[in-house]
Protein backbone atom coordinates (compact mmCIF):
# COMPACT_ATOMS: atom_id res chain seq x y z
CA UNK A 1 0.00 0.00 0.00
CA UNK A 2 3.10 2.54 0.63
CA UNK A 3 4.28 1.52 -2.80
CA UNK A 4 0.38 2.51 -4.39
CA UNK A 5 0.60 5.34 -2.06
CA UNK A 6 3.60 6.53 -0.43
CA UNK A 7 3.15 8.25 3.18
CA UNK A 8 5.08 11.34 1.50
CA UNK A 9 1.82 11.33 -1.00
CA UNK A 10 -0.74 12.67 2.00
CA UNK A 11 0.88 16.16 1.76
CA UNK A 12 -0.83 17.17 -1.22
CA UNK A 13 -3.96 19.37 -1.79
CA UNK A 14 -5.87 20.14 -4.50
CA UNK A 15 -5.08 22.96 -6.53
CA UNK A 16 -6.88 26.17 -6.54
CA UNK A 17 -8.13 26.05 -9.89
CA UNK A 18 -9.64 22.25 -9.55
CA UNK A 19 -11.86 22.91 -6.85
CA UNK A 20 -13.85 25.49 -8.31
CA UNK A 21 -16.77 27.59 -6.58
CA UNK A 22 -16.22 26.33 -3.29
CA UNK A 23 -19.31 28.14 -2.22
CA UNK A 24 -21.27 26.98 -4.24
CA UNK A 25 -21.06 23.35 -2.65
CA UNK A 26 -22.56 25.42 0.31
CA UNK A 27 -25.24 27.24 -1.19
CA UNK A 28 -26.28 23.81 -2.82
CA UNK A 29 -26.78 22.03 0.36
CA UNK A 30 -29.20 24.93 1.52
CA UNK A 31 -31.77 23.93 -0.81
CA UNK A 32 -32.74 20.58 1.37
CA UNK A 33 -32.80 23.08 4.65
CA UNK A 34 -35.40 24.79 6.62
CA UNK A 35 -35.54 28.36 4.28
CA UNK A 36 -35.90 30.44 7.70
CA UNK A 37 -33.01 28.84 9.18
CA UNK A 38 -30.55 29.37 6.18
CA UNK A 39 -28.91 32.52 7.22
CA UNK A 40 -28.43 31.60 10.98
CA UNK A 41 -26.28 28.86 9.77
CA UNK A 42 -24.68 31.71 7.44
CA UNK A 43 -23.99 33.68 10.15
CA UNK A 44 -22.57 31.36 12.33
CA UNK A 45 -20.16 29.99 9.65
CA UNK A 46 -19.08 33.61 8.83
CA UNK A 47 -17.60 34.26 12.56
CA UNK A 48 -14.24 33.33 11.88
CA UNK A 49 -11.80 30.76 9.71
CA UNK A 50 -12.68 28.13 12.17
CA UNK A 51 -16.19 28.61 12.88
CA UNK A 52 -16.72 28.16 8.88
CA UNK A 53 -14.06 25.26 8.44
CA UNK A 54 -16.54 23.48 10.81
CA UNK A 55 -19.86 24.05 9.28
CA UNK A 56 -17.35 23.10 5.59
CA UNK A 57 -17.49 19.85 6.00
CA UNK A 58 -18.95 19.10 2.33
CA UNK A 59 -16.09 21.13 0.58
CA UNK A 60 -13.20 19.07 2.46
CA UNK A 61 -15.15 16.17 1.48
CA UNK A 62 -14.73 17.60 -2.01
CA UNK A 63 -11.29 18.63 -1.63
CA UNK A 64 -10.00 15.14 -0.36
CA UNK A 65 -12.01 12.97 -3.01
CA UNK A 66 -8.99 14.98 -5.53
CA UNK A 67 -6.18 13.99 -3.53
CA UNK A 68 -4.19 10.38 -2.83
CA UNK A 69 -6.15 7.57 -0.73
CA UNK A 70 -5.37 4.57 0.63
CA UNK A 71 -7.93 1.29 0.58
CA UNK A 72 -7.70 0.69 4.27
CA UNK A 73 -11.07 1.94 5.09
CA UNK A 74 -12.80 2.15 8.03
CA UNK A 75 -15.93 3.54 9.46
CA UNK A 76 -15.24 7.63 9.42
CA UNK A 77 -15.93 10.08 11.67
CA UNK A 78 -16.62 12.14 8.64
CA UNK A 79 -16.43 15.79 10.14
CA UNK A 80 -13.62 14.89 12.98
CA UNK A 81 -12.44 18.55 13.86
CA UNK A 82 -11.71 19.40 17.63
CA UNK A 83 -14.92 20.14 18.75
CA UNK A 84 -16.32 17.34 17.74
CA UNK A 85 -14.54 15.70 20.68
CA UNK A 86 -15.89 16.12 24.06
CA UNK A 87 -16.65 14.16 27.75
CA UNK A 88 -19.86 12.45 28.13
CA UNK A 89 -21.69 10.04 30.41
CA UNK A 90 -20.94 6.56 29.49
CA UNK A 91 -23.90 3.81 30.74
CA UNK A 92 -22.34 3.71 34.16
CA UNK A 93 -22.21 7.19 34.88
CA UNK A 94 -18.45 7.46 34.49
CA UNK A 95 -17.47 10.75 32.08
CA UNK A 96 -15.49 9.50 29.08
CA UNK A 97 -13.83 11.26 25.83
CA UNK A 98 -14.54 10.62 22.27
CA UNK A 99 -16.09 11.69 19.02
CA UNK A 100 -19.53 13.47 20.05
CA UNK A 101 -21.23 13.89 15.82
CA UNK A 102 -21.97 11.78 13.63
CA UNK A 103 -23.64 13.07 10.96
CA UNK A 104 -21.31 12.39 8.35
CA UNK A 105 -20.15 9.20 9.21
CA UNK A 106 -19.40 6.57 6.13
CA UNK A 107 -17.43 4.22 5.59
CA UNK A 108 -13.67 5.58 3.71
CA UNK A 109 -10.07 5.93 3.61
CA UNK A 110 -8.73 6.46 7.01
CA UNK A 111 -6.72 8.90 6.85
CA UNK A 112 -9.55 11.38 5.34
CA UNK A 113 -10.63 11.51 8.80
CA UNK A 114 -6.77 12.22 10.18
CA UNK A 115 -6.69 15.11 7.35
CA UNK A 116 -9.98 16.86 9.12
CA UNK A 117 -8.61 16.35 12.75
CA UNK A 118 -5.13 17.85 11.91
CA UNK A 119 -6.48 20.32 9.49
CA UNK A 120 -8.84 21.29 12.16
CA UNK A 121 -5.71 22.03 14.66
CA UNK A 122 -3.62 24.22 11.96
CA UNK A 123 -7.18 26.52 11.40
CA UNK A 124 -7.84 26.96 15.32
CA UNK A 125 -4.13 27.58 15.64
CA UNK A 126 -3.88 30.45 13.39
CA UNK A 127 -7.26 31.39 15.01
CA UNK A 128 -6.05 31.74 18.31
CA UNK A 129 -3.00 33.78 17.15
CA UNK A 130 -0.15 31.08 17.74
CA UNK A 131 3.25 31.08 15.90
CA UNK A 132 3.55 28.91 12.89
CA UNK A 133 6.17 26.61 14.68
CA UNK A 134 3.97 26.31 17.67
CA UNK A 135 0.73 25.71 15.37
CA UNK A 136 3.00 23.20 13.64
CA UNK A 137 4.03 21.23 16.78
CA UNK A 138 0.68 20.70 17.86
CA UNK A 139 -0.64 19.75 14.60
CA UNK A 140 2.47 16.91 14.62
CA UNK A 141 1.14 16.16 18.28
CA UNK A 142 -2.74 15.09 17.22
CA UNK A 143 -0.75 12.60 14.06
CA UNK A 144 1.29 11.41 16.83
CA UNK A 145 -1.31 11.14 18.64
CA UNK A 146 -3.37 8.94 16.45
CA UNK A 147 -0.11 7.11 15.82
CA UNK A 148 1.19 6.02 18.16
CA UNK A 149 -2.09 4.78 19.49
CA UNK A 150 -3.22 3.17 16.50
CA UNK A 151 0.43 0.93 16.88
CA UNK A 152 -0.51 0.28 20.86
CA UNK A 153 -4.47 -1.14 19.54
CA UNK A 154 -2.83 -3.10 17.16
CA UNK A 155 -1.10 -5.48 19.34
CA UNK A 156 -4.71 -5.99 21.37
CA UNK A 157 -7.45 -8.57 21.15
CA UNK A 158 -10.44 -7.15 19.44
CA UNK A 159 -12.24 -7.61 22.29
CA UNK A 160 -9.19 -5.72 24.68
CA UNK A 161 -9.56 -2.76 22.08
CA UNK A 162 -14.29 -3.01 22.24
CA UNK A 163 -13.43 -2.37 25.98
CA UNK A 164 -10.70 -0.05 26.04
CA UNK A 165 -11.45 3.75 26.54
CA UNK A 166 -10.72 7.32 27.31
CA UNK A 167 -11.74 8.69 31.22
CA UNK A 168 -11.44 11.57 32.84
CA UNK A 169 -8.64 10.76 34.43
CA UNK A 170 -6.37 10.39 31.22
CA UNK A 171 -7.42 13.69 30.02
CA UNK A 172 -6.79 15.40 33.56
CA UNK A 173 -3.17 13.64 32.89
CA UNK A 174 -2.27 15.62 30.00
CA UNK A 175 -3.06 18.94 32.01
CA UNK A 176 0.17 19.45 33.11
CA UNK A 177 0.28 23.43 34.67
CA UNK A 178 -2.32 24.80 36.93
CA UNK A 179 -4.18 26.60 34.22
CA UNK A 180 -4.78 23.42 31.85
CA UNK A 181 -5.98 21.61 35.11
CA UNK A 182 -8.30 24.04 36.10
CA UNK A 183 -9.96 24.12 32.91
CA UNK A 184 -10.24 20.43 32.70
CA UNK A 185 -11.87 20.28 36.14
CA UNK A 186 -14.18 23.32 35.13
CA UNK A 187 -15.38 21.32 32.22
CA UNK A 188 -15.87 18.41 33.93
CA UNK A 189 -17.84 19.97 36.35
CA UNK A 190 -19.65 21.11 34.57
CA UNK A 191 -20.00 18.39 31.95
CA UNK A 192 -20.93 16.18 35.56
CA UNK A 193 -24.04 18.58 36.12
CA UNK A 194 -25.34 18.66 33.03
CA UNK A 195 -28.08 16.41 33.68
CA UNK A 196 -32.03 16.36 32.96
CA UNK A 197 -32.37 17.97 35.76
CA UNK A 198 -30.48 20.83 35.22
CA UNK A 199 -32.33 20.74 31.48
CA UNK A 200 -35.59 21.12 33.54
CA UNK A 201 -34.59 23.95 35.64
CA UNK A 202 -33.09 25.57 32.41
CA UNK A 203 -35.59 25.05 29.81
CA UNK A 204 -38.81 24.99 30.97
CA UNK A 205 -41.21 26.98 33.34
CA UNK A 206 -44.54 25.83 34.73
CA UNK A 207 -47.77 27.32 33.14
CA UNK A 208 -50.95 28.99 35.31
CA UNK A 209 -52.36 25.43 34.21
CA UNK A 210 -49.27 23.66 35.92
CA UNK A 211 -48.27 22.11 32.94
CA UNK A 212 -44.81 22.22 32.43
CA UNK A 213 -43.47 23.39 28.98
CA UNK A 214 -40.30 23.87 27.04
CA UNK A 215 -39.58 27.59 26.97
CA UNK A 216 -39.08 29.42 23.33
CA UNK A 217 -35.86 31.29 22.82
CA UNK A 218 -36.12 32.59 19.12
CA UNK A 219 -34.61 31.90 17.22
CA UNK A 220 -33.00 28.80 18.73
CA UNK A 221 -35.66 27.33 20.57
CA UNK A 222 -39.32 28.08 19.33
CA UNK A 223 -42.84 26.43 20.07
CA UNK A 224 -44.72 24.55 17.42
CA UNK A 225 -47.91 25.49 16.45
CA UNK A 226 -50.42 23.28 18.94
CA UNK A 227 -53.25 23.06 15.88
CA UNK A 228 -50.92 21.66 13.54
CA UNK A 229 -49.55 19.56 16.70
CA UNK A 230 -52.62 18.39 17.83
CA UNK A 231 -53.35 17.04 13.58
CA UNK A 232 -49.96 15.33 13.55
CA UNK A 233 -50.35 13.59 16.53
CA UNK A 234 -51.16 10.32 15.32
CA UNK A 235 -48.27 10.65 13.08
CA UNK A 236 -46.05 11.60 15.89
CA UNK A 237 -47.20 8.42 17.95
CA UNK A 238 -45.98 6.17 15.13
CA UNK A 239 -43.07 7.58 14.75
CA UNK A 240 -42.09 7.46 18.26
CA UNK A 241 -43.18 3.85 17.69
CA UNK A 242 -40.79 3.13 14.84
CA UNK A 243 -37.83 4.62 17.22
CA UNK A 244 -38.78 2.31 19.78
CA UNK A 245 -38.46 -0.57 17.49
CA UNK A 246 -34.67 0.59 17.12
CA UNK A 247 -33.95 -0.06 20.70
CA UNK A 248 -33.65 -3.35 22.49
CA UNK A 249 -36.58 -4.58 24.30
CA UNK A 250 -35.42 -4.32 27.47
CA UNK A 251 -34.58 -0.41 26.75
CA UNK A 252 -37.79 -0.13 25.63
CA UNK A 253 -39.28 -1.35 28.41
CA UNK A 254 -37.15 1.53 30.30
CA UNK A 255 -38.89 4.19 27.99
CA UNK A 256 -42.66 3.26 28.11
CA UNK A 257 -42.36 4.58 32.06
CA UNK A 258 -42.19 8.18 30.28
CA UNK A 259 -44.69 10.15 28.81
CA UNK A 260 -44.25 12.69 26.01
CA UNK A 261 -44.87 16.42 27.49
CA UNK A 262 -43.57 18.80 25.46
CA UNK A 263 -41.71 19.33 22.24
CA UNK A 264 -39.88 22.37 20.57
CA UNK A 265 -37.48 22.75 17.87
CA UNK A 266 -33.57 23.98 18.14
CA UNK A 267 -31.27 25.25 16.35
CA UNK A 268 -28.31 23.24 17.43
CA UNK A 269 -24.11 23.57 15.89
CA UNK A 270 -22.64 25.09 12.97
CA UNK A 271 -22.57 22.88 9.98
CA UNK A 272 -26.12 21.27 11.15
CA UNK A 273 -28.38 24.60 11.17
CA UNK A 274 -31.01 23.75 8.77
CA UNK A 275 -31.78 20.68 9.35
CA UNK A 276 -34.51 19.98 11.38
CA UNK A 277 -34.13 19.37 15.02
CA UNK A 278 -35.75 19.06 18.31
CA UNK A 279 -36.31 18.68 22.08
CA UNK A 280 -38.46 16.71 23.46
CA UNK A 281 -39.67 16.74 27.27
CA UNK A 282 -40.81 13.53 28.96
CA UNK A 283 -41.45 12.63 32.34
CA UNK A 284 -41.83 9.26 34.48
CA UNK A 285 -45.41 8.42 36.53
CA UNK A 286 -43.75 10.29 39.54
CA UNK A 287 -42.32 13.80 37.45
CA UNK A 288 -38.89 12.60 37.07
CA UNK A 289 -37.72 14.50 33.76
CA UNK A 290 -36.19 12.81 30.56
CA UNK A 291 -35.00 15.14 27.78
CA UNK A 292 -34.59 13.77 24.25
CA UNK A 293 -33.00 15.27 21.37
CA UNK A 294 -34.20 14.35 17.55
CA UNK A 295 -32.26 15.47 14.79
CA UNK A 296 -32.51 15.53 10.92
CA UNK A 297 -30.31 13.05 9.61
CA UNK A 298 -29.35 13.80 5.45
CA UNK A 299 -27.11 12.11 3.05
CA UNK A 300 -23.39 12.23 4.22
CA UNK A 301 -21.59 14.42 2.34
CA UNK A 302 -19.13 11.93 1.89
CA UNK A 303 -21.52 9.93 0.01
CA UNK A 304 -20.81 11.84 -3.15
CA UNK A 305 -17.58 10.71 -3.45
CA UNK A 306 -17.22 7.19 -2.12
CA UNK A 307 -20.87 5.84 -2.87
CA UNK A 308 -24.54 5.90 -1.43
CA UNK A 309 -24.85 4.34 2.16
CA UNK A 310 -26.46 0.95 2.28
CA UNK A 311 -28.37 2.48 5.31
CA UNK A 312 -31.54 5.08 5.41
CA UNK A 313 -30.03 8.50 6.90
CA UNK A 314 -30.99 8.03 10.29
CA UNK A 315 -29.59 4.16 10.84
CA UNK A 316 -26.29 5.15 9.15
CA UNK A 317 -25.86 7.83 12.07
CA UNK A 318 -26.70 5.30 14.24
CA UNK A 319 -24.45 2.33 13.53
CA UNK A 320 -21.94 4.64 12.53
CA UNK A 321 -21.68 5.87 16.25
CA UNK A 322 -22.40 2.69 17.77
CA UNK A 323 -19.44 1.03 15.77
CA UNK A 324 -16.97 3.91 16.60
CA UNK A 325 -17.78 5.04 19.88
CA UNK A 326 -16.42 3.22 23.42
CA UNK A 327 -19.40 3.88 25.26
CA UNK A 328 -22.97 4.82 23.69
CA UNK A 329 -26.31 6.54 24.33
CA UNK A 330 -28.80 3.55 26.11
CA UNK A 331 -31.12 5.23 24.18
CA UNK A 332 -29.81 6.06 21.22
CA UNK A 333 -31.83 5.05 17.50
CA UNK A 334 -33.17 6.82 14.92
CA UNK A 335 -36.91 7.10 12.91
CA UNK A 336 -38.43 8.09 9.64
CA UNK A 337 -41.17 10.92 9.69
CA UNK A 338 -43.62 10.74 6.81
CA UNK A 339 -45.86 13.65 7.10
CA UNK A 340 -48.92 12.71 5.72
CA UNK A 341 -50.04 16.42 4.63
CA UNK A 342 -47.14 17.30 2.81
CA UNK A 343 -46.10 13.64 1.47
CA UNK A 344 -42.84 14.43 2.70
CA UNK A 345 -40.01 12.00 4.45
CA UNK A 346 -37.46 12.89 6.77
CA UNK A 347 -35.29 10.86 8.92
CA UNK A 348 -33.86 11.87 12.23
CA UNK A 349 -31.67 10.04 14.67
CA UNK A 350 -32.85 10.27 18.28
CA UNK A 351 -30.42 10.46 21.81
CA UNK A 352 -30.42 12.40 24.82
CA UNK A 353 -29.99 15.64 25.53
CA UNK A 354 -27.35 16.77 28.10
CA UNK A 355 -26.33 13.93 29.50
CA UNK A 356 -23.02 14.95 31.11
CA UNK A 357 -21.88 16.23 27.84
CA UNK A 358 -19.63 18.77 27.98
CA UNK A 359 -16.21 19.88 25.58
CA UNK A 360 -13.06 22.08 26.00
CA UNK A 361 -12.90 25.62 24.78
CA UNK A 362 -11.14 25.70 21.29
CA UNK A 363 -11.06 29.32 20.50
CA UNK A 364 -8.12 31.19 22.62
CA UNK A 365 -6.63 27.90 23.52
CA UNK A 366 -2.55 28.57 24.19
CA UNK A 367 -0.01 26.15 22.16
CA UNK A 368 0.64 23.97 24.90
CA UNK A 369 -3.27 23.40 25.66
CA UNK A 370 -3.46 22.87 21.62
CA UNK A 371 -0.58 20.37 21.47
CA UNK A 372 -1.97 18.29 24.56
CA UNK A 373 -5.82 18.38 23.09
CA UNK A 374 -4.89 17.41 19.63
CA UNK A 375 -2.71 14.43 20.62
CA UNK A 376 -5.89 13.72 22.98
CA UNK A 377 -8.28 13.87 20.10
CA UNK A 378 -6.01 11.85 17.77
CA UNK A 379 -5.74 8.93 20.31
CA UNK A 380 -9.60 9.26 20.84
CA UNK A 381 -9.49 9.12 16.66
CA UNK A 382 -7.85 5.78 16.94
CA UNK A 383 -9.78 3.89 19.34
CA UNK A 384 -12.32 4.91 16.81
CA UNK A 385 -11.43 3.57 14.02
CA UNK A 386 -9.72 0.23 15.66
CA UNK A 387 -13.28 -0.44 16.49
CA UNK A 388 -14.91 -0.15 13.36
CA UNK A 389 -11.30 -0.86 11.34
CA UNK A 390 -8.29 -3.34 11.04
CA UNK A 391 -6.39 -1.00 13.24
CA UNK A 392 -3.11 -3.69 12.69
CA UNK A 393 -3.18 -3.09 8.85
CA UNK A 394 -3.34 1.13 9.71
CA UNK A 395 -0.64 0.81 11.72
CA UNK A 396 1.57 -1.50 9.34
CA UNK A 397 1.03 1.10 6.44
CA UNK A 398 2.18 4.53 9.09
CA UNK A 399 4.88 2.17 9.80
CA UNK A 400 7.75 3.11 13.15
CA UNK A 401 8.86 6.60 11.76
CA UNK A 402 7.33 9.90 11.60
CA UNK A 403 6.75 10.43 7.81
CA UNK A 404 3.07 10.72 8.09
CA UNK A 405 3.28 12.94 10.69
CA UNK A 406 5.46 15.24 8.41
CA UNK A 407 3.20 14.56 5.72
CA UNK A 408 0.02 15.62 7.52
CA UNK A 409 1.57 18.66 8.95
CA UNK A 410 2.51 20.05 5.14
CA UNK A 411 -1.27 19.07 4.51
CA UNK A 412 -2.77 21.08 7.18
CA UNK A 413 -0.67 23.95 6.72
CA UNK A 414 -1.70 24.54 2.89
CA UNK A 415 -5.30 23.72 3.42
CA UNK A 416 -5.63 26.08 6.53
CA UNK A 417 -4.52 28.79 3.40
CA UNK A 418 -7.29 27.01 1.29
CA UNK A 419 -9.56 27.32 3.95
CA UNK A 420 -8.83 30.93 4.57
CA UNK A 421 -9.48 31.69 0.85
CA UNK A 422 -13.10 29.74 1.53
CA UNK A 423 -13.91 32.00 4.46
CA UNK A 424 -13.08 34.95 2.27
CA UNK A 425 -15.11 34.05 -0.51
CA UNK A 426 -17.49 33.50 1.63
CA UNK A 427 -17.44 36.73 3.64
CA UNK A 428 -17.64 38.85 -0.10
CA UNK A 429 -20.98 36.60 -1.04
CA UNK A 430 -22.17 37.63 1.76
CA UNK A 431 -20.95 41.44 1.22
CA UNK A 432 -22.84 40.68 -2.63
CA UNK A 433 -26.03 39.82 -1.12
CA UNK A 434 -26.28 36.22 -2.59
CA UNK A 435 -25.97 34.80 0.68
CA UNK A 436 -28.00 36.36 3.37
CA UNK A 437 -26.85 35.84 7.24
CA UNK A 438 -28.34 36.35 10.42
CA UNK A 439 -26.29 36.80 13.68
CA UNK A 440 -28.03 34.95 16.95
CA UNK A 441 -25.07 34.48 18.77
Amino acid sequence: MRDKVPLESHAAVPGRAERGDTVSILMAQDAQRLQELVPIRHGRMSATPFTFYRGGAAIMAADLARTPSTDISVQLCGDAHLSNFGLFNGPDRRLVFDLNDFDETHPGPFEWDVKRLAASVAVAGRNNELSANKIDRAVRASVEGYRTTVSELSRLAPLAVHYRRLELDEVKGLATDVEQRKEVESVSAKAAGKDHLRALDKLTTVEDDGRRVIVPDPPVVTRLDKQLMEEQTPTIIEFFDLYLQTLPAYRRRLFDRYTVVDLARKVVGVGSVGTRCFIVLLESGDGEPLFMQLKEATASVLEAHLGASQFEPGERVVVGQRLMQTMGDILLGWARYEDRATGETNFFYFRQLWDGKGSLEVDGMGANGLRRYGWLCGSALALAHARAGDATMIAGYLGKTDTFDQAIAEFSSSYADLNELDHAAHQAAIAGGSIVIQRDV
